[in-house]
C-alpha cells in the first residue's frame, strides 16, 4: 500500500488534465450558443431547434439508419465470432485483419469506390432486373447503401467489442451444456451464449450508433442528408444553432452511454440463472 500512495497525486493530476481537455471546449461551445452580443444570455439557439426545417427528418433518418446498421452488423458478426470460437480458431487472425481493413482504407477512397459502383450499375445494367436494385438502394427516404457502408465501417469496433466479450466466456462449454439438455445449435446460441454477451452486445450497439450519428463524409459525398450532414449545412446560416445541436447530441450520447452501462451491470450469475431457467421451462413444455 505504501508503494501505491505516491502515484495518487499523479493519478489525480492526469484525471484533472483529461477533464480540462474535454470540458473546456464543451464549456466554450455552450457559452457560444447562449451568449448573444448586446443581449446577454439567450436560449433561442436551443428553443428553435425543434422548429428548424429539416431537423426532425434528418434525425429520424439517422436513427433509422443506426437501427438497421446495428441489426445488420450484429446478425453478421455474432454467429461468425461464435463459429470461430467453436470450429475454426485458426481463422481468428484472418477475420481480425479483414475486420480491421476499414481503419486502413481512407474514407474518401471508400466512398469513391462506392460512388463508382453506383454509377457503373445503372449505365451497364439498365436493361436487366438489377437496375431497379441499384435504384432502390439509393432511395433518399431510406438509403440502403448507407446502411451497407456503415456496417463495413463499424466492423472494427464491433469485432473488438464482441471479441472481448467472448474471451471472457467458455463458449464451447456453454454450447455443449445446452446441447446436452436437448437444445439445438441456434437455441444454444440464443439462450446460453447471448445472455452472457449482453455487455459486449450493448457496447457494439453503442459504438455503431455513435458512428452512424456522427458520420459525415460518406453521406455528404453520396448526396444524402442525415443528421450530421444537416448540422454542417445549417452551420453557415445558423452557427449558434448548429453548435447547440452538436452539444445536445453529445449530451444525449453520454446519456445513452450511461444507460447502456447501467443495463450491463447485471451480474453474469443472474444472466446465467435466467437463461438456465428459460431452458428448463422450455424443456418442461
Amino acid at each position: 500500500m505504501a508503494r501505491l500512495t505516491p502515484a495518487a497525486p499523479w493519478r489525480a493530476l492526469v484525471l484533472a488534465a483529461a477533464a480540462l481537455y474535454f470540458l473546456v471546449p464543451l464549456a466554450a461551445s455552450v457559452v457560444f450558443t447562449v451568449d448573444v452580443p448586446g443581449r446577454g444570455v439567450n436560449l433561442d439557439a436551443y428553443t428553435r431547434i425543434l422548429g428548424t426545417e429539416g431537423f426532425l427528418p434528418s434525425l429520424l433518418l439517422s436513427l433509422e439508419l443506426a437501427a438497421a446498421t446495428v441489426a445488420l452488423v450484429l446478425l453478421l458478426m455474432v454467429p461468425a465470432m461464435v463459429a470461430l470460437r467453436l470450429g475454426a480458431p485458426r481463422l481468428r487472425p484472418v477475420v481480425e485483419v479483414v475486420c480491421s481493413l476499414p481503419l486502413v482504407v481512407p474514407p474518401i477512397a471508400f466512398v469513391a469506390g462506392i460512388g463508382t459502383v453506383l454509377k457503373w450499375g445503372p449505365e451497364h445494367l439498365s436493361r436487366t432486373p438489377l437496375f431497379q436494385t441499384f435504384v432502390a438502394v439509393q432511395d433518399p427516404g431510406f438509403p440502403v447503401v448507407l446502411v451497407l457502408a456503415y456496417a463495413v465501417m463499424a466492423l472494427p469496433f464491433v469485432h473488438r467489442a464482441l471479441d472481448a466479450g467472448l474471451r471472457a466466456l467458455d463458449v464451447r462449454t456453454l454450447v455443449e451444456a445446452a446441447r446436452s439438455c436437448g437444445a439445438s445449435l441456434p437455441q444454444a446460441l440464443v439462450r446460453a451464449v447471448l445472455p452472457n454477451l449482453r455487455g459486449a452486445l450493448l457496447n457494439a450497439a453503442f459504438l455503431t450508433l455513435a458512428l452512424v450519428l456522427g458520420e459525415f463524409t460518406t453521406a455528404q459525398l453520396l448526396g444524402f442528408r442525415p443528421f450530421a450532414v444537416w448540422i454542417v449545412n445549417i452551420s453557415g446560416s445558423e452557427a449558434q444553432m448548429s453548435v447547440a445541436v452538436s452539444v445536445m447530441s453529445l449530451l444525449v450520447t453520454w446519456l445513452l452511454l450511461l444507460g447502456l452501462a447501467g443495463l450491463g451491470r447485471r451480474t453474469p450469475s443472474a444472466s446465467a440463472s435466467a437463461s438456465a431457467s428459460a431452458s428448463a421451462s422450455t424443456d418442461r413444455k
